[in-house]
């Protein structure tokens, strides 16, 4: 069973955790994701196709990552989600903090912040390994790609992280 870490409003840690997913979160209260945005030095960005099985936003293109593990840093966290959904070993590349971004769902139990971080490195396509359970696939694209995605509104977190296609 995974657990998250609790935090409160000012992204400290309580000392308390939840069952993931399990949405217990008061208000005030939140869970830690992490987004990897990868791009290759070419100015290209590796984004994935989620599965159609999953319950929210089937088909659109994203991102890699997920939920920060109890007892994880947030880096750890970004590094070994994009390793486990895309074959890429974070640490051969450059990594950048970007921003953090939080989301607050009133009564609802799920309240969280977003660490977004950009990792730079070469790369090919033979070297990327999509995690079948998670991806329908693959591709390398240009910010004008993924803003014509975005305005076709398939691309999940754009408005939230379209600053970490820039520069």
């Amino acid at each position: 069973m995974e657990f998250w870490d609790i935090y409160d409003s000012n992204k400290k840690l309580t000392g308390r955790t939840m069952k993931r997913n399990d949405w217990i979160l008061q208000d005030g209260e939140y869970h830690l994701t992490v987004l990897g945005v990868v791009r290759r030095r070419d100015g290209k960005f590796l984004i994935t196709r989620r599965v159609m099985t999953k319950a929210w936003a089937p088909g659109w293109w994203e991102v890699s990552g997920g939920g920060v593990m109890a007892g994880e840093s947030s880096e750890e966290a970004v590094k070994r989600e994009v390793q486990e959904e895309t074959g890429l070993d974070m640490e051969k590349f450059d990594r950048e903090y970007l921003f953090t971004y939080h989301r607050e769902n009133p009564g609802k139990g799920d309240n969280y912040f977003v660490d977004v971080y950009r990792f730079t490195g070469d790369f090919t396509e033979e070297d990327v390994t999509p995690q079948p359970e998670e991806t329908l696939g693959f591709r390398l694209a240009t910010p004008d790609e993924i803003r014509a995605l975005a305005a076709e509104g398939i691309f999940l977190h754009y408005d939230s992280i379209r600053a970490a296609f820039e520069n």
